[in-house]
């Protein structure tokens, strides 16, 4: 009965693949989790091969073969691929329409890489796709990536610069896609990727391009695969990201460094100054103190109820931080981020360590970030810390050094070097994007996922949004403690699948 019953089952299906594929509104009943096992070493093998493709983006010319993979793997999937020109490197935009379909959905990926230390990597090659386990010592060994044909780890990992950021998600998404289309199944909707090449490097003619193509690009809604999920490692889904633009600060003392013997007590210190007017920004539990930098962020008790829903184990993420206290900017993690940061990246003066050296240093420079959220215009923003810096004595220059006559008519001498990547983004989860998402991943995964109102990271989304006028939620799929921008990136196996489950669920669900 059962034998005969599945004959009927697969003539039947037969039968209507005779006429073109099965849409995601009339498939039969998949399998996420077989389909899934069936792919999931081409998913290795395809992650391993664009991992192996040194992506630095301050480096066009190791870009090229990146989209040239791309555009192959894309095109030999039978997807309309072309480039969309901008002032540097080019995006790469593909689509694939379905017959009678309504909606248009548009992912975003991007392929591009931050630098790597290869002296901090503990493997020969960054670009190297290296299969590790944790030994007994708490230690990641090497293992024969040969021994995934015969057994599997969920907690075993491949490590390799962008296969968690950006190219283990992408690689995610052509596996789903390779797997619906060995069943003969078809999304219900039109389908856009763009690939950005220049993300790690802030994007910077993301905006003019959206702008420039943003008939071609027209869709319902964008999803994002890029980031990590919550530290519970459970399925996530995020509604909105923190925008990002950035301030160097170069303070000035004596024209050349100087002898502190000699001077010491009569050349202004440049390290110091700077070091005095940083501390002025804010008080010693880490609030910004520059008059008007939170106006317009007034959390309601109905959004304070939404954030505590994220399940922060505020003690473990301390822990894990190696940190004894936190900044008051919100009274919990997920607070914290709703509110414009102002963060010193990097500070230079002078030399240290074995080069140190006893001078009064020529001058002393501050690298801020400013992660940006709806309610934060960063020109506002910018505009409230140069006040701040005038009112503590100082001359602004706007991008330049000074020249001898403002170095004796000014006691206080700063640069100031500014931009702006891009803004912030936040979609309701009510939307249409919202309440279709939530229902894919229980199909999924059996239960709700974690549905955070805003990353701590930054995506150059806010764009898209603007200019397409679509909600945007970010799909994050891989392992929070992946080392993402640092040595040592890697991508959890057990994520890997669960992400190319994902990206299936999401590709099967009616629209």
């Amino acid at each position: 009965m059962f034998s005969d019953m599945r004959k009927i089952t697969s003539l039947s299906l037969i039968y209507l693949l005779s006429f073109g594929f099965l849409t995601a509104q009339n498939k039969p009943q998949i399998d996420l989790d077989e389909i899934t096992d069936a792919h999931f070493l081409n998913g290795i093998q395809i992650l391993n091969d664009l991992v192996s493709i040194p992506n630095d983006s301050h480096d066009p010319a190791q870009l090229v073969p990146n989209i040239e993979w791309c555009e192959t793997n894309l095109e030999k999937r039978e997807w309309e691929v072309k480039r969309l020109e901008t002032k540097s490197f080019p995006l790469l935009f593909a689509e694939k329409s379905v017959p009678n379909a309504s909606k248009t959905v548009l992912f975003y990926f991007h392929i591009d890489g931050q630098p790597v230390d290869r002296k901090r990597w503990d493997q020969p090659d960054p670009f190297q796709p290296t299969l590790k386990k944790k030994n007994d010592a708490g230690k990641w060994e090497i293992i024969p990536m040969d021994l995934l044909q015969s057994s599997y780890d969920p907690e075993w990992r491949i490590f390799a610069r962008s296969s968690s950021d950006d190219k283990g998600p992408f690689a995610m998404f052509l596996t789903a896609w390779d797997g619906m289309v060995e069943e003969g199944i078809m999304p219900n909707y039109n389908v856009k990727i763009i690939l950005d090449f220049e993300e790690e490097i802030g994007s910077p003619n993301l905006g003019d391009a959206v702008s420039k193509y943003k008939d071609v690009l027209a869709s319902d809604m964008m999803l994002i695969m890029d980031g990590p999920r919550h530290l519970s490692n459970e399925p996530t889904l995020t509604f909105g990201a923190r925008g990002i633009s950035q301030i160097t600060l170069t303070v000035f003392g004596p024209r050349a460094a100087q002898h502190s013997g000699h001077y010491g007590n009569y050349a202004p210190n440049p390290a110091l100054r700077l070091s005095q007017l940083l501390a002025s920004m804010k008080d010693e539990e880490g609030r910004v103190v520059i008059p008007g930098y939170y106006d317009g962020i007034n959390l309601s008790e109905k959004e304070k109820e939404i954030l505590s829903q994220v399940p922060d184990d505020e003690k473990e993420i301390k822990k894990n931080l190696g940190i004894g206290s936190t900044d008051k900017v919100g009274n919990t993690y997920q607070e914290s981020l709703q509110y414009p940061s102002l963060n010193i990246r990097g500070m230079s003066s002078g030399w240290v360590g074995e080069e140190v050296r006893t001078i009064v240093p020529a001058d002393a420079m501050a690298e801020i970030d400013i992660r940006l959220v709806p309610e934060s215009d960063p020109e506002r923003l910018f505009s409230l810390i140069r006040k701040h810096i005038e009112k503590q004595g100082y001359h602004i220059l706007e991008g330049r050094e000074p020249t001898d006559e403002e170095r004796q008519r000014y006691p206080k001498l700063l640069r100031w070097d500014g931009s702006i990547s891009y803004q912030a983004f936040r979609t309701p989860f009510d939307s249409e994007p919202g309440v279709w998402l939530n229902k894919a991943m229980v199909r999924a995964f059996g239960k709700d996922p974690i549905r955070k109102r805003i990353s701590g990271g930054s995506l150059p989304i806010a764009p898209f949004v603007e200019a397409l006028r679509v909600p945007a939620v970010t799909v994050v799929t891989v392992n929070s403690d992946n080392n993402q921008h640092g040595p040592n990136e890697n991508i959890r196996l057990g994520n890997f699948k669960e992400g190319i489950k994902t990206a299936l669920a999401i590709l099967t669900e009616a629209l």
